[in-house]
């Protein structure tokens, strides 16, 4: 019978939880019953144990193969994510979105490295390899808090403004009536003087994530997709005093049960303990804020309004018979999922564990019988005749005992063959196997020294590449999937509740940044690829980018249009990163768009600012005549340098005169006592330098 629309009827309380707690019972029971045991024997071949028997004083070792797998893997998996670069980050849609896409990635990463982000992906990862699946939650945490203060000497408006803050509450108050002196008047008038005591809450919240043990979480037995999955939820055991400062009502929540009494999943939670709780405190009589009650917290698809339209409801279940304690409209579910091998059309994917339990029963069945052909080939058994040897002294094992004998040929060696070592051989082609199907091999990680040293480095490469491929894949699963998911929910979350401006520092900068301004429909981008080849090759790749983008940058300058200093900073910052250097900082200031546009800003203001350049002719026309002023002044100085040369020689000669005279004057002044006058004559001749000839009188 179909109904219309306005046949619709909202539905009210005693419905909804009538058709929640069903919902919840079956995906209870399915988890329970196809899913709990499975997981369950998974950890316990992780924790190395087996399905096999043994026999009374043989082997009961254990390859634990299951183990090593997964002990392998994981630490490729955890470099990958938390090595270089950035596995999963934002893509902005157009230019306007480059700085904000930048701010989304590394908000969303420094608040996963708040919570511990490794020991969050290491659990995640841990889960998806053993148990099929790894779940995080993620959520916002509203916190408050209570602080006390007492004022004193209030005036009727100092305590008005400060009671009427709605986060105060008064605790204590005293009035008292006082007389002061009016400034302006001079008269004296009686006021109120208050002292108060109050409390007063602070309101804060922050971006929470979660690493949810696999035996808490449920979904329908149907689903394919957790988005999409008609319901999801969390179960878990909470004291009644925690749920008392949740805001519900204690007379409700001490009457609920616990989900152990009534639940199957506590099976799984013992076996991932190691051991079983035996302590109840249920039935807390000394403390009844410590008891436990099973708390459901669990999200559906439903139309409570009668609209015809179901929208998704948190629902919030006590006990083991889910009782509906609140409920209210949400945006999403949020769990983020890991899988590291998806099985199209269902949630739940393949565990590496679950891959190799059969090569470690075997591999377990060899070991042992190797081990017990060893034990029977150094200690024999004897065949002995009762009658002719001591009993006591034969079955007496201490080393060097003598074994009494009444005549010779009493005692036979049994001869065990030993054939441990054919089986040897069938040990390692289970090995084989076990590289084959997870993708894990003792040349990968450098295990097998005589695989390294007998074989070319193109072989070695080629072995390498191929044993990590499944684990490249399984990153790539986990990024597309739960790491992908977690950075979305985390968004919408800090979208959805900030409500202030928060301080962040990107790029070594502490920058302002407002989520509430960030596009929630932003893509991701996964940066775990396939085939990305070992580090020596990424290094030798970025070296090749480096060289192309100064190549570029130093011929066409910083307008090019291809490369930028931001980039070119990039690709420094992923050199030192791939060495292990993360504090690029101390090498490379920070560059970002914005800086760099204001360079180049600089540099233009700068390049206007120098006189722009001549006219080629009038630039050859000056030269001309700078070179014609140089010819006449070089001419000049020759004609003052030969002038002064002339000079120097009249001068010259002038005084080889004088010379002569004066030895002729003393020669003729010997010979006939006349005296010569030397001045006179000396006047004469410089009468005669005289420049236009003048004639001294």
């Amino acid at each position: 019978m179909e109904l219309s629309l306005a046949e619709i009827e909202p539905l009210d309380e005693g419905q909804i939880e009538s058709i929640v707690s069903t919902a919840i019972e079956d995906a209870v029971d399915f988890i329970d019953s196809e899913i709990v045991p499975e997981r369950t024997l998974s950890q316990q071949y992780f924790d190395g144990k087996t399905r096999l028997g043994y026999e009374e004083g043989r082997s009961r070792v254990v390859a634990t193969k299951c183990r090593d797998a997964v002990r392998a893997i994981k630490p490729s998996l955890m470099r990958v994510f938390l090595g270089t670069g950035t596995p999963v980050e934002f893509v902005p849609r157009s230019q306007e979105d480059v700085a904000n896409a930048q701010q989304m990635t590394q908000y969303i990463n420094y608040k996963l490295n708040q919570q511990n982000y490794f020991k969050l992906l290491n659990n995640a990862f841990q889960d998806a390899l053993v148990k099929r699946l790894g779940i995080l939650k993620v959520y916002y945490e509203d916190t408050s808090t209570s602080q006390i203060h007492t004022y004193t000497n209030l005036n009727d408006l100092e305590f008005n403004y400060l009671v009427a803050d709605e986060t105060v509450t008064v605790l204590e108050h005293s009035q008292t009536m006082v007389m002061e002196v009016d400034q302006e008047s001079g008269a004296e008038i009686e006021k109120s003087s208050h002292s108060v005591k109050i409390s007063r809450l602070n309101k804060s919240g922050d971006l929470k994530v979660d690493s949810v043990p696999p035996e808490e979480w449920f979904c329908d037995r149907n689903a394919t997709d957790v988005e999409t999955a008609y319901v999801v939820g969390h179960r878990v055991n909470k004291r009644v005093g925690e749920l008392v400062e949740m805001g519900f009502d204690y007379d409700v929540v001490s009457n609920l049960n616990s989900l152990d009494e009534d639940s199957l999943h506590d099976e799984e939670e013992f076996a991932r303990r190691g051991y079983t709780d035996t302590q109840s405190d249920s039935e807390n009589t000394i403390d009844p804020s410590s008891k436990l009650v099973g708390i459901t917290e669990c999200y559906m698809r439903l139309d409570i309004e009668g609209s015809g339209v179901p929208t998704l409801y948190k629902f919030i279940m006590g006990g083991s018979h889910y009782k509906l304690l609140d409920y209210m409209p949400c945006d999403h579910q949020p769990f983020a999922v890991f899988e590291c091998d998806p099985e199209p059309h269902t949630v739940f994917g393949r565990s590496i564990v679950s891959m190799l339990m059969d090569d470690q029963d075997a591999s377990t069945s060899m070991l042992r019988g190797v081990l017990d052909n060893i034990a029977l080939t150094n200690t024999p058994r004897l065949a002995v005749v009762d009658s002719q040897v001591n009993l006591d002294d034969v079955l007496n094992n201490e080393v060097g005992a003598v074994i009494r004998q009444r005549q010779p040929g009493g005692i036979t060696p049994i001869t065990i063959p030993f054939t441990a070592g054919n089986t040897l051989g069938a040990m390692q082609y289970m090995d084989q196997q076990v590289e084959q199907k997870v993708g894990v091999s003792n040349a990968g990680v450098g295990l097998n020294p005589d695989v390294l040293q007998s074989t070319t480095k193109t072989a070695v490469d080629f072995q390498v590449a191929n044993a990590t491929q499944q684990v490249e894949i399984i990153a790539r699963n986990l990024a597309e999937g739960g790491l992908s998911q977690l950075f979305r929910k985390m968004l919408q979350l800090a979208v959805k509740n900030s409500r202030k401006e928060e301080m962040m520092r990107l790029n070594n900068q502490f920058v302002p940044i407002n989520p509430r301004t960030w596009n929630t429909e932003m893509d991701l981008q996964i940066n775990v690829g396939l085939g990305t080849g070992k580090s020596e090759e990424k290094q030798a790749t970025l070296g090749q980018i480096l060289q192309i983008q100064q190549t570029v940058y130093q011929q066409y300058g910083a307008m090019n249009g291809l490369v930028t200093l931001t980039q070119i900073r990039n690709t420094l910052s992923d050199i030192l990163s791939g060495v292990g250097m993360r504090n690029t900082e101390r090498y490379f200031n920070p560059m970002t768009p914005e800086m760099e546009q204001q360079m180049m800003a600089m540099a233009q203001q700068q390049a206007q600012m120098q006189p722009r350049p001549q006219d080629p002719a009038t630039v050859m026309m000056q030269g001309e005549q700078m070179k014609a002023q140089a010819k006449i002044q070089t001419d000049m100085a020759k004609m003052q340098l030969d002038a002064q040369k002339a000079q120097m020689d009249d001068d010259r000669k002038r005084d080889q005169m004088d010379q002569d005279m004066i030895i002729k004057g003393a020669e003729l002044l010997a010979k006939t006592g006349t005296t010569i006058d030397t001045n006179e004559i000396k006047r004469l001749q410089a009468g005669l330098r005289k420049p236009g000839g003048e004639q001294v009188q």
